[in-house]
């Protein structure tokens, strides 16, 4: 990576300096960018964090939907009201991610959470206050610790299933619209240039579903169609960004339960990949409803109850340690992060 004009750090050759800089933790970049104009653009651009993440020096971490507490734990009187929490799975320590300007007082119900290049992407969801569908599209940028506004979603669309490919754009599809029709469409945003364009439309409709990605692919798991309320399908829809087309799984998601959020791919099975239910990992756990599970690099983070209405428990499973198949280890998360976890994402900062 090319650093042209003034020293980047006085007597020393530009590419032993961008090595010492490479080195600082993500949570010291917002006070660095603020040294001069020459490190503030460095440490915004998008050729450092791909230079950061080469060399091994970002960060894994989780950013989930997560309901807000008081400070003793209780859940706080009137409506249930969510801000968005950031776990690092290897110090095990946990944070608040600033609010949305435009959201002080909760973030949208049922938004959307997905990364790319070190961002943090919420989208979509209800008005808080009317419940009314939002096409609102906001991106959080951890170095400069702030939020910025996107392209509104190019229509109203609840319960959609997001990725961000490898080349850093975003897919939306399926879903439903405001008159609760399951969606069939499919949109992608250019994150640089901020703006959409139209995809090919899945096979069917596919409301409720789950989505993440595989390489090049972009997998919409499960959903049901608009007159088939609630019986979820166990197939998926793949979209292969090579070749722009989709293509369908069949019997894939053999769990006869909603996808949100508990989808987890593995590898092997007959098509390379093998769709699980993370809360049905590892039964001991006993994480039987309100599931949410993120796959967080080596890690996978769970979180759920044992039954309705019962205590929220969250789990961390080291993927080195047990493989695939290896078993959860219950965390004390505090007062302040005890509560329900309606979705997520993982992110590299």
């Amino acid at each position: 990576m090319e650093c042209d004009g003034e020293e980047l750090l006085p007597r020393l050759p530009d590419d032993v300096a961008l090595e010492c800089l490479t080195r600082l933790h993500f949570s010291d970049h917002r006070s660095a960018a603020s040294v001069c104009r020459r490190w503030r653009n460095l440490f915004r651009s998008k050729e450092f964090y791909y230079h950061r993440k080469k060399l091994g020096f970002t960060y894994k971490a989780a950013c989930l939907v997560h309901a807000l507490t008081a400070e003793d734990g209780s859940k706080p009187a009137g409506q249930q009201r969510y801000g968005i929490s950031l776990f690092d799975p290897i110090h095990r320590v946990w944070d608040r991610v600033d609010s949305i300007p435009e959201y002080p007082d909760g973030l949208p119900m049922f938004c959307q959470l997905t990364s790319c290049e070190g961002k943090l992407i919420v989208m979509g969801g209800m008005d808080p206050a009317s419940w009314a569908p939002v096409r609102d599209v906001f991106v959080f940028d951890f170095t400069a610790l702030r939020w910025s506004r996107m392209a509104d979603l190019p229509s109203s669309r609840s319960f959609f299933a997001v990725g961000t490919t490898i080349g850093g754009e975003v897919i939306v599809a399926g879903g439903h619209d405001e008159s609760k029709n399951a969606l069939n469409s499919a949109w992608i945003l250019d994150v640089e240039e901020g703006r959409w364009r139209e995809m090919p439309s899945m096979g069917e409709e596919r409301d409720e579903c789950e989505g993440f990605v595989s390489g090049s692919e972009f997998w919409v798991v499960s959903g049901y169609a608009t007159d088939t309320q609630g019986a979820f399908k166990s197939s998926a829809e793949v979209y292969d960004a090579r070749s722009g087309e989709w293509r369908r799984v069949e019997d894939c998601w053999r769990v006869s339960r909603c996808p949100r959020s508990c989808v987890g791919a593995r590898n092997g099975g007959e098509r390379g990949i093998s769709l699980v239910c993370l809360g049905e990992e590892d039964e001991e756990a006993g994480v039987k409803t309100a599931v949410c599970g993120v796959e967080i690099g080596d890690w996978t983070l769970l979180t759920g109850a044992a039954y309705q209405g019962g205590p929220h428990g969250f789990y961390l499973m080291d993927k080195k340690k047990g493989g695939q198949k290896g078993k959860f280890e219950k965390m004390d998360v505090g007062d302040e992060f005890c509560g329900f976890v309606q979705s997520g994402c993982s992110i590299e900062i």
